[in-house]
């Protein structure tokens, strides 16, 4: 199940990376206005303010691989950003869209869950 779990938590960290590049260089293009269902005039005011949720997903991304680089060791940490990442994704589906809550709230509770059985 280590195994599994590892993999779901590789998963959850490609999509943070790829959130990174969606919010910080594709933003104002059409793949991120389709994406984030933005107007032109939307993404480009927004631009500066999406780039650091950006960076912020990349910080997470960077954490889950971190956790995943340390082996066993790493448990404490990879239960720390997922827990983060859990936490940001309900509070972006009550927020924001509900969307976001099965994107990356349940992938990171499923992981966290897979992370807890033997």
């Amino acid at each position: 199940m280590t195994t599994i779990a590892n993999v779901l938590v590789g998963l959850v960290a490609l999509l943070h990376a790829y959130f990174l590049v969606l919010e910080m260089f594709l933003w104002t293009t059409p793949t991120g206005r389709r994406v984030f269902r933005t107007t032109p005039e939307f993404a480009h005011a927004s631009k500066a303010l999406a780039a650091n949720q950006g960076l912020y997903n990349g910080f997470l991304a960077a954490g889950l691989a971190w956790g995943l680089a340390e082996g066993a060791a790493g448990f404490p940490i990879k239960l720390f950003f997922l827990t983060c990442v859990a936490i940001a994704g309900v509070y972006g589906a009550w927020t924001v869209h509900r969307r976001i809550l099965y994107v990356q709230a349940l992938p990171a509770i499923a992981a966290l869950v897979l992370l807890h059985v033997p």
